[in-house]
Formats: C-alpha cells, sequence, structure tokens
C-alpha cells in the first residue's frame, strides 16, 4: 500500500487525509501541536471551553457535502442549530440592527432603510445565487494547475457572468447606496482579507451564504466539527501523531525520501503540506527546491491578522447576541488602517462572540463566554501595552453599547496575538486567514497546490485554492487528495 503523510491537522489536512485515506492510501497525520484542529483548538479554563479560532459556520452544505463524500451527514457527529437573529451589527452606543434568520424579513428590514433596497435585494442575490452554484461546485473544485482547465466556452462565459473582472465594491453600489447597507454587505470581505475596491464582485456569493444560507452552530462549540472529521479520518484508518512539528525534510532525485521532526524520523511515497505553505516552502525546504522565494511571498497581499481576547465573565451580558459586529467606529479609517497604511488601528471595528447566548455547555450556569476579536494589519509588532490599550478600549465600547459593568466581572482572560498565530502555526507575518481574495490572487494566480521541483510534495490550505474559510479549506483537502490519488493510485 502507497504512504501519505499530511503535515497538520487543520480543515484542510484532515480533508486530505481523509479524502486520501478513502481513496485506498496509508495516511499519517503530523501535528505540530500538542492538540489536533490546527486554529480550531479548544482550551478550558474554569469551567470555560473556548474555541481558538473559527467562530463562524457558514455555508452548511459545504459541511453536508464532506461528510456525504464518505456516507455520512454532519447530523451524525453534531447538533447544528440555525442562530436567529443570525448575527447583530452595532453601529453606535444607541444604534444596532438585529439580522434576522427569515429573508422576508431581512428585506423588509433594508428596505426600512433605503427604499427600493428590497426589490434591489432581490436582484442582488439571484446574481450572488449563481455564482454560488458555479463558484462552490466548479470554479472552488478545480486544482488550478493549469489555465486549460478553465478553457471552455461556458466556463468563459461563467467567469464573465460572475464578475470576475469587477470590483466588489463598484458592484455592490449599483444595488445599494445607503451607508449601513454597505457595510452590511461589506463586512464578510473586511474579516476574510481584503479591500472591497480590490475584491472581484464574484464574491458577492457570500452575501448569498450569509442571507439565503443563514448562519449555523453546532452544539458544543467549533471543535466539535473537528472532533467528527477525526472520528471520521480514523474510521478510514488515518493514523494521527501529536507533537510532531516537521524541521526538516531530506531529499534524493527531487524526491522527499526522510522527514525530521524534533524527536523523530518518517518516511512516505508522497507529502502534503497543510501547514503554513510560506513556512514549509521557505523554512523547511531548502533554497533549490522551493516553489517561491522571500520576494514573491512579500509582494503578496495577506489577509488580517487579529488581536484576540478569550473572556470569562462571572455573570450574563444584556445586549448581546451569540455574533456581534461592533462598526460603532469609521468604517474607512479602519480598512485603511489594515491594508492601504498598515498600522495599527486609532478606533477599530471589532467582532464579539457570545456562544454560551445559544450553548450552556461552553460557560459556568449563570456565566458568559466572551471571545473578541479585533483585524488588524498582519506583520504588526505588539507590545504588552498596546495590547492593554485595545482591551480597555473595546470593553469600554461594549459596556456603553450594553449599558452592562461587564470589566469588573473578568474571572478569566487570555490574549492571542500576531506573535501567537506565528508560534502555534509558523503563520507568515502573523496572518489570520491566509491571502486576501483579491483579483490577482485568484485561482491560478495562487501559489500552486503542486510543488515543482520536488515530485512528491503537494500543498493544501488558506494559501492555496481556493482561499481562506472554513470550508474552502474543506475543499482545499479534497482538491488536493484528488491529485494525490491520480498521482499513486490510477
Amino acid at each position: 500500500m502507497k504512504t501519505v503523510l499530511v503535515i497538520g491537522s487543520g480543515f484542510s489536512g484532515l480533508s486530505a487525509a481523509t479524502h486520501i485515506a478513502n481513496g485506498g492510501l496509508k495516511v499519517t497525520v503530523l501535528e505540530k501541536n500538542d492538540s489536533l484542529g490546527g486554529r480550531a483548538r479548544i482550551f478550558r479554563e474554569k469551567g470555560f471551553m473556548f474555541d481558538m479560532g473559527p467562530s463562524w459556520y457558514w455555508m452548511p452544505d459545504v459541511f453536508e457535502r464532506y461528510f456525504n463524500n464518505f456516507g455520512k451527514s454532519a447530523s451524525d457527529y453534531y447538533n447544528l442549530v440555525r442562530l436567529d437573529p443570525s448575527y447583530k451589527v452595532v453601529f453606535g452606543s444607541s444604534d444596532a440592527i438585529d439580522i434576522p434568520a427569515n429573508y422576508e424579513l431581512f428585506k423588509e428590514m433594508v428596505e426600512t432603510i433605503e427604499m427600493g433596497a428590497g426589490e434591489n435585494l432581490d436582484k442582488f442575490l439571484e446574481q450572488a445565487a449563481y455564482k454560488y452554484d458555479q463558484g462552490i461546485n466548479n470554479l472552488v473544485q478545480k486544482p488550478s494547475r493549469s489555465i486549460t482547465e478553465f478553457i471552455n466556452l461556458k466556463l468563459l462565459f461563467d467567469v464573465i457572468r460572475m464578475d470576475i473582472f469587477m470590483s466588489y465594491e463598484k458592484h455592490i453600489k449599483k444595488f445599494f447606496h445607503h451607508e449601513k447597507i454597505l457595510r452590511l454587505m461589506e463586512f464578510p470581505i473586511l474579516f476574510l482579507g481584503a479591500i472591497a475596491k480590490n475584491t472581484p464582485a464574484l464574491y458577492s456569493l457570500m452575501n448569498y451564504a450569509d442571507i439565503k444560507l443563514g448562519t449555523w452552530y453546532p452544539m458544543g462549540g467549533m471543535n466539535k466539527i473537528i472532533e467528527g472529521m477525526v472520528d471520521l479520518a480514523k474510521e478510514k484508518g488515518v493514523t494521527f501523531k501529536t507533537e510532531q512539528e516537521v524541521r526538516k525534510f531530506e531529499i534524493e532525485d527531487k524526491n522527499i525520501q526522510t522527514i525530521h521532526t524534533q524527536n523523530a524520523s518518517y518516511s512516505a511515497d508522497m507529502v502534503v503540506a497543510a501547514a503554513d505553505y510560506q513556512h514549509v516552502d521557505n523554512k523547511i525546504l531548502t533554497q533549490q527546491y522551493q516553489n517561491y522565494g522571500e520576494d514573491y511571498w512579500n509582494k503578496k497581499v495577506f489577509a488580517p491578522s487579529a488581536v484576540i481576547f478569550y473572556l470569562g465573565v462571572n455573570k450574563k451580558i444584556k445586549n448581546l447576541n451569540h455574533h456581534n459586529l461592533f462598526f460603532d467606529a469609521d468604517f474607512e479609517a479602519h480598512v485603511e488602517e489594515i491594508y492601504t497604511n498598515p498600522e495599527w488601528p486609532e478606533k477599530p471595528l471589532f467582532y464579539a462572540c457570545a456562544p454560551s447566548k445559544t450553548d450552556p455547555s461552553v460557560a459556568p450556569e449563570g456565566m458568559e463566554n466572551l471571545f473578541i476579536l479585533i483585524p488588524v494589519a498582519a506583520g504588526l509588532k505588539e507590545t504588552d501595552h498596546i495590547i492593554t490599550q485595545y482591551f480597555n478600549q473595546v470593553i469600554e465600547r461594549i459596556e456603553k453599547y450594553t449599558g452592562d459593568k461587564i470589566k469588573d466581572h473578568i474571572i478569566y482572560k487570555r490574549s492571542f496575538t500576531r506573535k501567537d498565530f506565528i508560534k502555534d502555526y509558523n503563520s507568515f507575518k502573523g496572518n489570520a486567514y491566509g491571502l486576501a481574495n483579491t483579483l490577482r490572487q485568484t485561482a491560478i494566480l495562487k501559489p500552486s497546490i503542486k510543488n515543482r521541483k520536488v515530485n512528491n510534495l503537494y500543498y493544501t490550505g488558506q494559501l492555496t485554492v481556493p482561499g481562506p474559510g472554513v470550508p474552502p479549506s474543506l475543499i482545499s483537502g479534497e482538491v488536493v487528495a484528488r491529485e494525490v490519488i491520480k498521482d499513486l493510485v490510477h
């Protein structure tokens, strides 16, 4: 039986490993940290359970299709509930909107903000639905190893119809004008990695996912998905080894012969790097075998890094939903401070998640689990003083909006910043999400899934196709698995 080694146990690594094992190959996963899941790990303190990374469950069809690939369903592994309201958007201390899960109610809401917006929303989402269908079921399924994958008349027509060459900003302003609606529509773009004017209008498919497919939550936390994927992988014969940080490859005749970690050595017919692409390419491989040099990576546009706070609060907090977006500051200024002139933001937008509003298992009874994320430019150097300043600022703004005292009731606090993304995930410049979804970083313009100088090395995850986010990472693993199976089996 041919053997495959997968480096990293995040969503893309688990997806790749399970699909490859299902194809009849023997798979071992090496994980750097002491627990599985990559950015979707958990930790427990003082009765609280914190998801460390992803907290939004969008595109439920992608998760369902993943499990269906193996004759399973997501419901075999976790209980999924739809959130209603989907989330809250705070525009000011006395100005907030709860986003309804029901589409007709959502339409009524935008119509009250801007006359005619309801009818325009139908038109906007009709186009977005087409992009979602073709994008998720066709474009993102391609390995993007050659332009020839995209050369057929229907696909070329689809690429034009999906507004690949129009900016998201220009596209959305054809339908809406009120600033609040524009902010509602743009938030997935800000948090997933680019300026609206530099993002292809194709990504309005995210609005379809948000508004029509809804915001969901797996009871027990996002790590329940990881638990389910690990259980399924083990059913397929995948072996897992933790605390195995890969340090070195021994290469002969353009093939990796031996993989060395800090305390063991392994060999395999094929290696799939689901760890940070740049780290593997520039830090583990010697220069003669690198796909891309240091200059290449420095010129790429990266999605934001993040300052995260995990808080245990010894009481319930009023006026917060499960998901809360604080847009009570200058949107354009923060966008510029992330992408145009990278610097620490003066008054950042931020996201606050209180999963204990939905799930009593993540906090002791009568208490609140609070996760706060501030997107910031990748590569900024932080100090304890800077992090403390931002903590005080966001807590004050939450207190001002909720009318509730929080700071004096915090019984557990932990921060996670750029240096932690680098330490835990070898993340380039401490980015949190991968490459920004710009036109010049789409499809075949993303880093290749195949190493061109090493015959038995593939890459998967958020720095290659199809891009950042949990559903794309699941797809990325599947795409790479097909190529590996094609190489080793057929």
